[in-house]
């Protein structure tokens, strides 16, 4: 269990920083339902503020460390647009994490073939 604690917070390469912040994403996105829920059945507009603020922080830093990743990894713009447009439904993120490990996209997070030119830095 420690183990996998101290992997999630090993930001030591673009895929490993790449992961750690879609999962941000798609938690901060529950949150958010969770609160829009609350909003809705208890009539209290103010549910949403802190969640609807970090999730818009954490949504800003996932198309950032999209962009950064894309450059490090060498992505493709079919892959780079896949990323972004994974932001946009929620928990889109953790489908596009999956699929780009499974198809080589994410260096040595990968478990498909190899992607092209993947850095480590």
């Amino acid at each position: 269990m420690v183990g996998m604690v101290k992997d999630f917070f090993d930001f030591s390469t673009p895929a490993k920083r790449f992961r750690f912040v879609a999962i941000l994403e798609a938690i901060t996105w529950f949150a958010l339902i969770i609160a829009m829920i609350v909003k809705r059945v208890a009539d209290n507009d103010g549910a949403v503020q802190v969640p609807g603020m970090v999730h818009g922080i954490v949504f800003i830093a996932f198309v950032a460390i999209s962009f950064l990743t894309a450059k490090a990894l060498a992505w493709n713009v079919k892959v780079t647009g896949l990323a972004l447009v994974s932001s946009i439904p929620p928990f889109g993120t953790l489908v596009f994490e999956w699929w780009a490990a499974r198809n080589g996209h994410l260096a040595e997070l990968s478990t498909g073939s190899a992607s092209t030119s993947p850095a480590t830095a």
